[in-house]
């Protein structure tokens, strides 16, 4: 009974169109009440606010909004168009160079950024005209701009691993390293497509830079390319935790936007505080209502129910079950947030994957790799409304052009998925 009430006011909330984290919220509050029978009302919902106290203090969880508030520093900073002016003046000059530094840059912007929605905002404005103006089509060069801004869910440091480290509690440190190779591969495999798609149109190049332009540009940009590798060396170093490092990040992003590029003023940290904020608080409103959510499965036992039938159907097949997480997180990606997916999911599965034996650090990997496929497939691919609005191109028009990109992420999915020495090699 309790199931029933709890999905089925969840399918309706989110049929109306309401945002994800009141579905999950309320849903959750109407089947706590069902289940307090004749007890007061205010002793069963005593427990809302415990869980959202719980949920949204943990230590780990300071990561998030630090490093939502460095990538914002770095992106006001100017970054973006350094980066660019550096990928543009290595491989410019190369037919295809324009995909190529798109893919490059989206790669070390993830890196900063930790966000797909953001390396697109960042980065699109710039590249996407450029491209068009290239030769390519807008809906193909946006297409590649939001499939490639993806991968700043899969390359360290990552928002979403520090979310699957907190349910889990596994090593973010270590997610964060076997996130590494997969971004990268997945990177290539888009390179591979957009090169192949580009060779049939007729591109401009660029001239070919003086060594005295690459230096120039390489000085320019050394401040950027330094936040990756400070961030991530210090964590892999043991000189700082993943949460300490975001702050360090936070102070380093300030040093180069005020006293290095002199792009960040008063008035813009006030605003990069204000935007990092409401971001932030949209992240912590769905984890608090997601935790309540995963509470009254566990309540009504659920999780143990399902988890049972996930067993009963995949036996002791892992490559059934790993097939079985794919094509639920690839289908919940289309439709949920990274955040609701990990805390609804996530739990369901994890003891199952223990059981049969799977590196929970892979699993991890595996799983940010299809909620980061989730992010450019349609219907409500957050990276693809993004582009949409920077490439002037209608969802239709983009959902066609990335028809070829979604095709290469499956397949490398599937690789990382059934090769776990991908991701745990450096481990």
């Amino acid at each position: 009974m309790l199931s029933i009430i709890l999905f089925t006011s969840f399918a309706v909330f989110l049929l109306i169109g309401t945002p994800i984290a009141i579905c999950l919220g309320m849903s959750s509050i109407f089947t706590i009440i069902a289940d307090a029978g004749t007890r007061p009302l205010d002793t069963v919902m005593s427990v809302v606010p415990m869980l959202v106290s719980s949920s949204s203090s943990k230590f780990v969880l300071l990561a998030i909004p630090f490093f939502i508030l460095s990538g914002n520093i770095m992106e006001k900073a100017g970054i973006s168009e350094k980066l660019i002016r550096l990928a543009e003046v290595c491989v410019g000059h190369i037919t295809g160079g324009l995909a190529i530094i798109c893919v490059v840059v989206a790669c070390f912007f993830a890196a900063i950024s930790g966000s797909g929605p953001a390396t697109v905002a960042a980065l699109g404005m710039i590249i996407i005209p450029a491209m068009v103006f290239a030769g390519y089509n807008s809906a193909f060069s946006s297409a590649l701009m939001a499939a490639a801004s993806a991968i700043g869910v899969i390359i360290p440091p990552s928002i979403t691993f520090v979310i699957f480290g907190s349910i889990t509690d596994t090593s973010i440190g270590s997610l964060f390293i076997a996130g590494l190779l997969p971004g990268i591969i997945m990177g290539a495999g888009l390179l591979v497509v957009a090169l192949w798609k580009g060779r049939k149109m007729k591109l401009e190049v660029m001239n070919k830079a003086t060594s005295r332009e690459r230096w120039l540009a390489f000085k320019d940009a050394i401040w950027g390319l330094m936040m990756p590798v400070i961030i991530l060396g210090g964590i892999y170093g043991g000189i700082f935790t993943p949460t300490e490092s975001a702050a360090v990040a936070v102070v380093y992003g300030l040093f180069v936007g005020v006293f290095i590029y002199k792009k960040i003023h008063f008035k813009e940290f006030c605003h990069l505080l204000i935007d990092s904020a409401s971001t932030t608080a949209v992240v912590m409103f769905i984890t608090a209502a997601a935790t309540i959510f995963a509470y009254v499965l566990t309540r009504a036992k659920l999780n143990i129910t399902i988890g049972d039938a996930i067993y009963n159907f995949t036996g002791d097949s892992t490559i059934l079950f790993l097939i079985l997480v794919n094509i639920v997180f690839l289908i919940a990606g289309c439709f949920l947030d990274s955040t609701s997916a990990l805390y609804i999911f996530v739990p369901l599965f994890m003891p199952v994957a223990l059981n049969l034996g799977i590196d929970p650090i892979h699993f991890g990997v595996v799983i940010i790799v299809n909620l980061a496929i989730g992010l450019f497939t349609p219907p409500v691919g957050m990276n693809l409304y993004v582009a949409c609005g920077l490439g002037k191109v209608s969802l239709k028009e983009l959902s066609m052009a990335i028809i070829p990109f979604v095709i290469v992420s499956l397949l490398i999915l599937l690789i990382v998925t059934y090769i776990p020495q991908i991701s745990l090699i450096f481990i």
